[in-house]
């Protein structure tokens, strides 16, 4: 069974960790101008995040020349390495990738790169993207539409075989997970992996809400899977937000009231208000930063994202 609960540090009484997720696999070239694609836009988006107050990034690979998205080893290497030699920023290597790849082929970045952080989805899901058709029609490329028509019959695979896969492969490296839960479910899987020892405290947890598959972005929705956190895991774990499209920023205010962390970016929304598309990832980490200070709460660096989630440290990262 857990261990006795983990202690949570000082800092984490009153600073807030600001994830930016810059790209993701979700958004294609033809919705926003302002996605980074080619590795050096991924690398200013992940460092002008960094600037305006991210204390971690989270990072996907696109192919320079049309945008789809790509998952070699290979592909991160250019924009790591430009990152760590220009900021202390803790990166976050996805292995959800594209929910249209296995998990051999997910994972293997992460364990070439050995980041501070890699994301880990925790359960299967529907995975609906096609809605973005009905605001979306003119696209530049092929893949594109066909991406989103595609996930009417989409099952994001993530097995309990797929799970333990990604955790026997990554746990040897020392990299910690930022636990992706997009539905109740997945906080009772997390909770099976803890118990069996499998994973360590403090568990980072980014609760997901608005995608087509998972659940809502109602204040309800947030406050069931808050509540069942708690009761799974008490002080075991630090809690994170992210929200799909409109819902991004009235989420992460919720949260941050409540003694959350938060994620912004546009892996996850294109928009920074009604109708106005975000000129860059800096653009939304900038206004989640207001609204945290404007609650009488403190941006976390990346050294105190490091403390509150007990992470191995830059220089023990493969990059």
């Amino acid at each position: 069974m857990p261990c006795a609960a983990f202690r949570r540090p000082d800092v984490a009484q009153h600073k807030v960790i600001i994830s930016c997720a810059v790209t993701g696999s979700i958004h294609t070239p033809s919705m926003s101008p302002h996605l980074p694609v080619t590795a050096q836009e991924i690398a200013d988006a992940a460092l002008g995040a960094a600037e305006a107050g991210a204390a971690i990034v989270h990072l996907h690979a696109r192919d320079p020349e049309d945008g789809h998205p790509v998952h070699t080893p290979e592909d991160f290497e250019p924009f790591l390495r430009v990152i760590k030699q220009s900021s202390d920023v803790v990166v976050n290597l996805t292995t959800g990738a594209s929910p249209y790849m296995p998990v051999e082929y997910r994972v293997k970045p992460a364990e070439v790169w050995k980041p501070e952080v890699a994301s880990l989805n925790m359960g299967s899901m529907n995975f609906g993207l096609f809605p973005m058709l009905k605001r979306f029609k003119d696209f530049k490329h092929a893949w594109e539409p066909e991406m989103l028509e595609g996930s009417h019959d989409l099952v994001f695979r993530n097995s309990f075989k797929d799970i333990r896969y990604a955790l026997d492969t990554l746990n040897k490296t020392g990299t910690r997970y930022e636990f992706e839960c997009y539905d109740t479910s997945h906080l009772y899987n997390l909770h099976y992996f803890w118990s069996e020892g499998l994973v360590q405290a403090p568990l980072f947890i980014q609760t997901c809400f608005g995608l087509l598959g998972g659940i809502g972005a109602h204040p309800d929705d947030v406050m069931h899977m808050k509540r069942t956190a708690d009761r799974l895991f008490g002080d075991n774990y630090r809690w994170s937000v992210l929200a799909a499209g409109a819902n991004q920023m009235k989420v992460a205010a919720m949260a941050a009231s409540m003694g959350g962390h938060v994620r912004v970016g546009l892996e996850d929304s294109l928009w920074i208000g009604r109708g106005q598309l975000a000129q860059s990832n800096a653009e939304q980490v900038t206004r989640v930063r207001q609204i945290i200070e404007g609650l009488g709460l403190e941006v976390a660096t990346p050294d105190d994202a490091r403390a509150i989630l007990s992470l191995k440290g830059a220089d023990a990262v493969g990059f």
